[in-house]
């Protein structure tokens, strides 16, 4: 079985922040990546979906697309909060948001495996960022592990003269 740790724990501990940054990063082009190979076909002139066919109303819809907005940020808000906040209570928040976003994909990966036909361009995609959310939760538990330490000030900043 592959062990993470290696690759891990090659980086220096005060790098976390920038690993996660790296893995949130790819994780969100994957997701935008799996959205595009889901609307790939109406670029050749083929049905993604018939709207007749899904119990959809404007307003359910508009919940749909309210939690996707939601499902993106959060990655965005974990990326700068991992780069600008040291504090530990981030670390546990963050942490948390990193296994359940790993639930999802997860749960996301298993219904896809339960459509057919299965699409094995998106399973493989899925499993992929399953991976990648894994190692992220590795990461962050590493991460908030870490002594939270107050970053040394350079002499002549604007903020060790404050």
């Amino acid at each position: 079985m592959l062990n993470p740790a290696p690759i891990i724990n090659r980086y220096p501990p005060t790098d976390r922040p920038h690993q996660i940054s790296a893995l949130w990063t790819v994780f969100l082009l994957g997701l935008l990546f799996h959205t595009q190979l889901g609307l790939m076909p109406l670029f050749h002139g083929i049905d993604v979906a018939h709207a007749h066919l899904h119990d959809t109303s404007s307003a359910s819809m508009s919940v749909i697309l309210w939690l996707m907005l939601g499902f993106f940020l959060l990655p965005a808000i974990a990326i700068l909060g991992a780069v600008f906040l040291n504090s530990l209570q981030f670390r546990r928040a963050h942490f948390t948001v990193t296994v359940v976003y790993s639930v999802m994909n997860l749960l996301h990966l298993i219904a896809d495996l339960q459509v057919r036909p299965i699409e094995w361009y998106q399973i493989v995609l899925m499993a992929f960022l399953l991976a990648i959310g894994l190692l992220l939760n590795i990461v962050a538990f590493e991460w908030m592990r870490e002594t939270v330490s107050q970053p040394p000030r350079k002499r002549g900043s604007i903020a060790s003269e404050v």
